[in-house]
């Protein structure tokens, strides 16, 4: 059994690895918790007169900085001050200078939202009429790459290293005081130390990168970490780092000084202040995540934020002391079962505090039912649900192991005690008189049988020595040579002899597997937390979508998409333009110009048009227009079902054997 600890410790860490990989790669851009609700003028609107400058609202408050939004003409030159300002409620503008020509205008925003995450976007409005632009988006949202890959570890890290610490902590304290004094026990804890303090040091320099240009180069740009420590997201991480400090006393108390106490009184008001004091920072750490995150944000804050932090010690009592109980069943000599049923309690009211404050944070994040589905944080949510119901099953059969191993001691010791109690006393009258007549022979053959007795003894003992001692060494520095080899030698033996006692028992292997499969489970679990903490809650995205839809309903205006096409024949370059009008939800009017490169019309033989709603699985919805005249056709009654940014997808076709379909995203409604 032993031989199998090390495999299933490195297969572990690998399924972690793993799976902190996929989510963190699928997470990445980040999805932003602040959604553009609203512009002036309208996404992909045309107006007659150049406005005097671009307005932006948002689902929620964002940090806006100089810079932040960019507008650019065809041509791609800045026409904007660069001096954006508050209009209103999450309401944002930047001035445009005057006389600019007719044509596509681009618009690029990139801020911070409100719960600490980077949003970034572009549309386009035309002027007069539409035009072709030069302006090319790249398609890197914030948040991505390298530097937001490297953050989303960061975070998981940080996480990890909280629950380690603070379970860690808790499990000794409250379950296995004696647990104070085994070296695995300790690294663990010290390990979320570490892992906590790194993880936010590290985010304090990607910060700047993170939400700005996601460059490797920017992550030590001093000028930018003095803009991130001004922040909330910045107060929060550097708060973090002072706690953790208290942390580190803490530490260094409970496996220092604690640890060594003997006098029951003195230990016991020990136990109290390190309880309370570790509370305290323990609640700390948590309500950093709390005041810069999702709790901060939405509706009633005054009462998400501290069931956030009951929220995460919750979990950090439940699966950082699952971790150190598996450490110490597979690396301590031994464990009370008193300690195994103490911590079992614990995790039940950990489950149940999990379950209250999970359900109120899923109804604050979702708003409804349809956004379990709808949505990413609701398929996420269910996904996290899922788990944390296989999680609660094994610990159930976790509870079983536990009870089996409490009750085997008192039935060990019931066992012995009827075997001694029926030694007939006849038989042990017999063996005493046996004995007293042997005890005249014995004693004639005593004296030859002394000496022959002790030579042999002798040779025994002198054959045990050169079996268990190393070899002579010279005199010298022999001495403590043959001293460290014996002592190595003596804590091999007491180690296999350990290992041997704790793989001899049944009831402890079966509770070492069942608690090996839940924090298996509970990485997963922590992994798909991380990501559904980075995703945009339900809430916001159905919010953002009806605010869309309304203001859609006001817009005026025809929707116009150039898309290039070369169906690699002969004569086979050209442009198709598509325009919608008036480009909402319902009937539209649509009208298909293919020129040439010239801007010429291109006489083509057909046509085909198709629209595709990928957010939502709709789609592709075929539209065939009728020529009206050379490089012209035209639809009417063109049905958009819902708004959102839909696929229009061209299929030219310039022979009878060269034809190519080509797309473009274009916001409807």
């Amino acid at each position: 059994m032993s031989q199998t600890i090390a495999p299933r410790v490195r297969t572990l860490l690998l399924l972690l690895l793993a799976v902190t990989g996929a989510l963190l790669a699928g997470s990445a851009p980040v999805s932003a918790h602040a959604a553009l609700t609203a512009s002036d003028p309208q996404q992909g609107s045309v107006v007659k007169e150049a406005p005097a400058q671009v307005s932006l609202t948002f689902s929620e408050g964002v940090a806006m900085s100089d810079g932040s939004v960019r507008v650019l003409d065809p041509k791609g030159k800045r026409v904007d001050t660069g001096k954006t300002g508050e209009q209103g409620t999450n309401t944002y503008s930047v001035k445009l200078h005057s006389g600019l020509p007719d044509g596509t205008f681009t618009v690029t925003y990139q801020v911070v939202s409100a719960d600490s995450h980077p949003v970034s976007g572009a549309f386009t409005f035309s002027i007069g009429a539409p035009s072709t632009t030069s302006v090319s988006v790249s398609d890197q949202e914030a948040g991505g790459g390298v530097v937001g890959w490297l953050y989303g570890f960061a975070r998981y890290l940080s996480y990890a290293g909280f629950i380690l610490l603070v379970g860690g902590a808790a499990f000794v304290l409250a379950c296995w005081q004696r647990g104070t004094g085994e070296r695995s026990v300790q690294r663990l804890v010290v390990s979320g130390w570490l892992a906590l303090t790194g993880a936010t040091l590290a985010m304090l320099l990607l910060r700047g990168s993170y939400t700005g240009s996601g460059k490797v180069g920017d992550i030590f740009d001093l000028g930018l970490l003095s803009d991130v420590l001004q922040t909330k997201t910045g107060a929060a991480l550097v708060s973090r780092l002072l706690l953790l400090a208290a942390g580190a006393l803490f530490i260094a108390v409970l496996f220092g000084a604690y640890e060594k106490r003997e006098d029951d009184e003195e230990k016991g008001d020990l136990t109290f202040g390190l309880a309370i004091g570790g509370f305290v920072v323990a609640a700390g750490l948590a309500a950093t995540w709390a005041m810069a995150e999702h709790a901060s944000t939405g509706i009633q804050t005054g009462i998400s934020m501290p069931v956030d932090v009951l929220h995460l010690l919750a979990v950090a009592v439940w699966l950082g002391g699952l971790s150190t109980l598996l450490v110490a069943l597979y690396r301590a000599p031994s464990i009370e079962p008193a300690a195994v049923r103490r911590f079992s309690r614990i995790a039940f009211g950990s489950v149940a505090v999990l379950a209250a404050t999970g359900i109120y944070q899923s109804w604050r994040q979702l708003g409804s039912w349809s956004a379990f589905t709808g949505t990413s944080y609701g398929q996420l949510l269910l996904v996290k649900i899922g788990l944390v119901v296989v999680l609660v099953g094994i610990a159930w059969i976790s509870r079983r192991w536990t009870a089996r191993l409490s009750q085997a001691p008192a039935a060990k010791a019931v066992k012995a005690a009827k075997t001694s109690a029926a030694t007939p006393v006849k038989a042990t009258a017999k063996a005493s008189a046996k004995a007293s007549a042997r005890t005249s022979a014995a004693a004639s053959a005593k004296a030859s049988a002394t000496a022959a007795t002790s030579e042999k003894s002798e040779d025994e003992d002198r054959e045990t020595e050169d079996e268990k001692e190393p070899a002579a060494t010279p005199a010298g520095g022999g001495d403590d040579k043959r001293a460290t080899q014996l002592a190595r030698q003596r804590a091999a033996v007491a180690t296999a002899r350990d290992k041997r006692l704790r793989d001899a028992d049944p009831l402890r292997s079966g509770l070492r597997r069942s608690v090996l499969a839940e924090a298996g489970v509970a990485v997963v679990l922590l992994a798909v937390t991380t990501v559904l903490t980075s995703t945009e809650p339900g809430r916001t995205v159905e919010e953002a979508e009806a605010a869309t839809a309304a203001s859609s309903q006001e817009a005026t205006g025809a929707l116009a998409v150039d898309i290039p096409f070369d169906t690699g024949g002969k004569d086979g370059k050209g442009l198709a333009r598509v325009e919608i009008d008036p480009a909402r939800v319902g009937g539209n009017d649509m009208h298909v110009y293919v020129q040439r490169p010239n801007g010429k019309a291109f006489d083509i033989p057909e046509v085909k048009v198709s629209f595709t709603l990928k957010a939502k699985d709709i789609g592709p919805l075929p539209v065939v227009p009728d020529r009206i005249a050379t490089g012209h056709w035209t639809a009417s009654g063109v049905q958009i079902p819902m708004a959102g940014n839909w696929a229009i997808a061209v299929t030219v076709r310039t022979s009878d054997i060269d034809q190519v379909t080509v797309d473009k995203n274009a916001q409807i409604g």
